[in-house]
């Protein structure tokens, strides 16, 4: 299973990758929206880790246009974010919310868990 991560913080990207790396993913990272939604269309990943809050284009416009291209309309997401869930109220598709700070362990849990749900 492939994730993309994608946070402008080089900690948490640092840290999520590791961990997701220890529980068997492939993992690709970015730090910016335009790198992530280019990234996600040449390959599209199995998962989605996105930040809500980066400079320029932001998660939940990134999330916006990834449903906008079929090959990752069902993508699932989950967002981190200081902000509380009500940001992804009107996000179409499957996705996640995981407030910071996180226990990096349960970002993998829920996409493992988001992956199986999309089986």
């Amino acid at each position: 299973m492939q994730v993309l991560l994608v946070d402008d913080d080089p900690t948490i990207v640092r840290l999520l990758e590791l961990n997701f790396r220890l529980a068997g993913f492939s993992v690709r990272s970015v730090t910016s929206g335009e790198d992530a939604l280019a990234e996600a269309e040449q390959d599209p990943p199995d998962a989605v880790v996105l930040d809500v809050m980066m400079p320029g284009l932001d998660g939940i416009e990134v999330c916006r246009r990834m449903r906008a291209i079929s090959s990752l309309a069902q993508t699932p997401v989950v967002f981190l974010t200081a902000r509380g869930e009500a940001v992804i109220d009107d996000v179409p598709g499957p996705v996640e919310v995981v407030s910071k700070p996180f226990d990096p362990a349960h970002v993998v849990d829920v996409v493992r868990s988001r992956l199986r749900g999309s089986a």
